[in-house]
């Protein structure tokens, strides 16, 4: 947005896949699934669910302890824009942090407690916590893992993009390193515990990046 209010000419190439996990207690037994409207009771300004109970009338009476990003997060702004329709959009009565790390022990160690953050550390942790699947717009009820992320099934998934100032791509150095980005996105994005695209997908980006360069196309 900023790239485009202040006329920057770039390249948008998508690098990897990744998604949100919604996350619990293990000790917690009774939350075998969420729909988004539920996601959206529960973190909407002035929200007025407290307990468990106020999400399902099944469940217990006990008081929901929530765990999130903070607001200059990626993932906060994902998850308020795909939960709520409008980014940024959230409660603020919950236990924030920048630090993953922070999230999952705070998760880990509460049996009451609710959160979200990015699929990686879900997966690093996921002896310590355990994730709510999630209800998508049909209906179907989908847990995070690479196949869903990678197809789309699971409703909290994202493509994640790099964006190249065009301008900046014109030097050697530059355009050197998105080249090799675009080659071993594959591998590092497993590395560090993103998604994978298809290869074809890769390989399109690179036919993008080298045909933008060429001058045959902006972005």
């Amino acid at each position: 947005k900023k790239a485009t209010e202040g006329k920057i000419e770039y390249i948008e190439l998508p690098i990897a896949n990744d998604g949100i996990a919604v996350v619990v207690n293990p000790s917690n037994t009774f939350a075998k699934s969420l729909t988004l409207a539920q996601l959206k009771a529960l973190w909407e300004p002035g929200s007025k669910v407290k307990t468990w109970k106020d999400l399902d009338a099944s469940w217990p009476a006990t008081p929901i302890k929530l765990y999130g990003p903070g607001a200059d997060s990626g993932t906060f702004d994902f998850f308020t824009e795909h939960v709520m329709g409008t980014a940024r959009l959230s409660r603020n009565d919950y236990t924030a942090s920048e630090d993953d790390n922070v999230l999952v022990t705070g998760v880990s160690k509460d049996k009451n407690a609710l959160g979200y953050f990015g699929f990686a550390y879900y997966i690093e942790n996921q002896k310590k916590i355990r994730d709510i699947p999630l209800a998508g717009k049909d209906g179907a009820v989908v847990s995070p893992n690479p196949e869903t992320i990678e197809n789309g099934t699971y409703t909290l998934s994202r493509p994640l993009m790099v964006y190249v100032n065009k301008k900046s791509a014109q030097k050697p150095e530059v355009k050197a390193f998105v080249s090799f980005l675009l080659k071993n996105a594959g591998k590092l994005s497993k590395e560090v515990g993103y998604v994978p695209l298809k290869e074809s997908m890769y390989t399109d980006a690179i036919k993008k990046f080298d045909t933008a360069m060429s001058g045959k196309a902006s972005h």
